[in-house]
């Protein structure tokens, strides 16, 4: 029992030595992260920020553009995956896939019209609507673009400036079929990200945004590894710091219910009736901080630890290209394929007309600056998929496994729902629940307007989403509506910044007295005589 005692007692004591300063600048950052913005712009401000189509009789249909832009298309397929892996074999691990048109929007970027397509192996491409070709955008259409971004805004008009072209983005996540991206600046401090092959902004911040998001994720997830060049090490030792703070926050929290005395029922308490054993002013801190805050402290340390997927617990949140492109189905339906653009009755607000398909189905949508999303039942066209379509879409996506059943959701449940900063846009209702009848209880969630695959929960997933979003995000029940979210993550977290200050004052003085070097020892010395004399002398 004395050697367990000892152990855990040692185990804090060095850890918490270890992990002072990150347990500091996690709680810090923290507070930066629950008021910074999204990298990564909306769908809905994307919206927000485009310019009127306006679509005119002569534009191309979407399969001639696809037809035109045959070569061209392949060359860049071919360059853009060598690059991304490094070597000329990348290219022929899409060939099991076949290759045909998955989405497509026609939309106005820098006042042309131009066909967004991409395809069933995750390649995006910005066609011309006037002549089928291939676009990247330039750096002086990037200020065009620009421009109208911040008049959309409605801010006095202001004076884009090209700052650099970028290969890839700290700032940005999952973008990199994207890249490059031109980086464009004003004299106020607003940065835009554009995408050099489709033309879409990616990320539009302030000096503010920045700030928080440099003292905030960057600094949260470790992201100055890459800056370093230590980039491939990041995962592993997030996944070894996330353990240790586990295991610290644990061994501490036990300490401090053992080291408690409240008196309770008349039982002993510490001298002067102290209910815990010390003095000393940040010791004082550090024990109170943790027996009230050291349960969150250990969800938060636990489902960090648990977001790093050790030893891959759990499944792949998303389905692969191929699992997609089998939902989607084969051939691209001729109504999708052939219609050509031509005035809307209605054109107000219209910003961008958008084709999704499910296998011999095609929808067209007309999508306004205001997020709306309004059907087209033009040229063979459906105002909305019908259950048949769903059904076998999602029986393709299953395979062998049997549905168990489909229902229409007009509310969100407790793993489908919207994020703080995201709307309908992001998150629509109602949404179609298929449920699987595997071993694992599969749901599968799609948008019923646009065929939209929007995720899969499994039983790994579900597990996962209670032992990290739960634990680390506090997105459930009426605990996720604000203020009360608010008041309830800075309560917490400054408990955590408590616990990691007196943790680093209390283990820098242990670290200096254990690495002092050792005073010799002094004869003890008696009085006697009125003189000192030492014990041994002769």
């Amino acid at each position: 029992m004395k050697l367990l005692n000892w152990l855990l007692y040692e185990v804090h004591r060095w850890l918490g030595i270890l992990l002072a300063l990150f347990m500091l600048a996690w709680f810090s950052t923290g507070i930066a992260i629950m008021y910074s913005t999204p990298t990564t712009q909306s769908r809905t401000q994307q919206l927000a920020h485009a310019e009127t189509l306006a679509p005119e009789a002569g534009w191309l249909s979407l399969g001639e553009v696809w037809e035109r832009s045959v070569e061209q298309r392949k060359a860049a397929a071919a360059e853009r995956r060598v690059k991304a892996a490094g070597n000329a074999e990348a290219p022929g691990k899409q060939a099991p896939i076949p290759l045909a048109i998955a989405e497509a929007r026609l939309l106005r970027i820098a006042g042309e019209p131009v066909w967004l397509v991409e395809d069933t192996h995750g390649m995006r491409f910005a066609l011309s609507a006037l002549d089928g070709a291939l676009r990247e955008t330039s750096a002086e259409q990037a200020l065009i673009i620009a421009k109208n971004w911040f008049e959309a805004e409605g801010s006095e008009a202001v004076a884009p400036n090209y700052l650099e072209a970028v290969e890839k983005a700290i700032i940005l996540r999952n973008q990199d079929t994207l890249r490059p991206f031109h980086h464009i600046g004003t004299e106020d401090g607003r940065e835009l990200l554009i995408s050099a092959r489709t033309g879409e902004v990616l990320h539009a911040s302030t000096r503010l945004d920045r700030a928080l998001y440099w003292g905030g994720n960057w600094l949260h997830l470790l992201k100055p590894l890459e800056a370093i060049g230590l980039g491939e090490y990041r995962h592993n030792i997030q996944l070894g710091l996330g353990l240790f703070a586990t295991i610290a926050s644990l061994t501490g929290l036990i300490i401090g219910w053992l080291r408690w005395r409240p008196g309770f029922g008349g039982k002993p308490t510490y001298s002067q009736g102290r209910t815990q054993p010390y003095r000393e002013f940040w010791a004082k801190w550090h024990f109170w901080s943790g027996l009230l805050g050291g349960s969150v402290a250990l969800c938060w340390a636990l489902s960090g630890f648990l977001d790093t997927n050790p030893g891959k617990l759990f499944t792949e949140e998303n389905y692969s290209q191929a699992d997609l492109s089998r939902f989607l189905g084969g051939e691209v339906p001729a109504a999708m394929r052939d219609w050509r653009p031509a005035p809307l009755a209605d054109a107000e607000g219209v910003v961008e007309l958008s084709w999704r398909r499910l296998g011999e189905e095609a929808l067209l949508l007309a999508n306004t600056r205001g997020g709306e999303r309004l059907p087209q039942t033009v040229n063979g066209a459906s105002p909305r998929f019908g259950e048949a379509a769903i059904r076998a879409a999602v029986q393709r996506l299953a395979g062998e496994t049997p549905i168990a059943g489909l229902e229409e959701l007009n509310d969100y449940d407790s793993y489908y729902y919207p994020r703080h900063h995201q709307g309908l846009a992001e998150k629509p209702l109602p949404v179609i629940l298929a449920k699987l009848g595997d071993d694992s209880g599969t749901l599968v969630y799609l948008d019923p307007q646009d065929g939209r695959l929007i995720g899969k929960v499994d039983r790994s997933r579900r597990v996962f989403r209670w032992l990290y979003s739960a634990l680390h995000h506090w997105d459930f029940g009426w605990l996720y509506y604000r203020p009360i979210w608010d008041v309830w993550m800075l309560v917490w977290i400054s408990f955590g910044l408590v616990l990691g200050a007196s943790s680093v004052v209390i283990g820098w003085r242990r670290l200096k007295k254990s690495l002092a070097p050792k005073k010799q020892a002094v004869p003890r010395a008696v009085a006697a005589g009125g003189k000192l004399r030492t014990e041994n002398a002769a």
